[in-house]
């Protein structure tokens, strides 16, 4: 399932206005406090806010979704796209998720990406940590990446994966980029067994055209 289809969007970019509309109690606190952590992680950077508006018919998936646009600055030289919305549809007990994924450059195709996470998460396949997520397409055109691995936040560290919210806790997780290759050899020995194959590769995780490690 390509990117477009997954989203039921043509090209056209996923930013929109908030619609008037009554939320929970819970929801946009939440969202605004996930953005709050990412911020003060950040500091130092600039941040941009993309609301997200996914259709008519999956907008209420993930009904305030935003897309947190973080420059390059102090802690990274890469551009972090994090997700703030999943945690309000997906917490269970107050636990639950927010996404992260680190690119060389600032382009909206990242963007739609991580709304396309989020409709993954929130419309029914529900992700965790060691999961993974197929593309349909390459990362970027030209790609071997068309896989997302679900890891710890590794490139940023706990500081910015354990979020404190007014009802809970949200944990951000990084979606890397890997090979369909390096899928199958995570089917065979372990997400483990993968994620030290990478860290043995010393890939440079933000490069859409790094070699495939198996």
């Amino acid at each position: 399932m390509t990117l477009a289809l997954a989203l039921g969007q043509s090209s056209a970019p996923l930013v929109g206005v908030w619609h008037d509309r009554a939320v929970s109690d819970a929801r946009l606190p939440a969202t605004e406090a996930v953005e709050s952590h990412v911020r003060g992680f950040f500091e130092g950077h600039s941040v941009e806010v993309v609301a997200c508006d996914l259709g008519p018919e999956r907008r209420e998936a993930v009904p305030d979704l935003r897309v947190l646009v973080v420059s390059p600055g102090p802690r990274s030289d890469s551009w972090a796209y994090v997700t703030a919305g999943c945690w309000a549809v997906r917490e269970k007990d107050g636990h639950g998720l927010e996404f992260v994924m680190t690119a060389h450059v600032h382009d909206q195709r990242f963007i739609d990406l991580m709304a396309m996470i989020a409709y993954y998460h929130c419309g029914g396949h529900r992700l965790d940590l060691e999961h993974c997520m197929p593309l349909g397409e390459p990362w970027v055109p030209g790609s071997a990446c068309d896989h997302l691995l679900i890891s710890l936040p590794y490139l940023h560290g706990p500081d910015l994966e354990h979020c404190p919210l007014p009802r809970g806790h949200a944990r951000i997780l990084w979606t890397l980029p890997v090979t369909a290759a390096e899928i199958g050899f995570r089917r065979q020995h372990g997400h483990e067994a993968l994620e030290q194959l990478l860290d043995d590769a010393e890939i440079i995780p933000t490069d859409p055209f790094r070699a495939s490690v198996v």
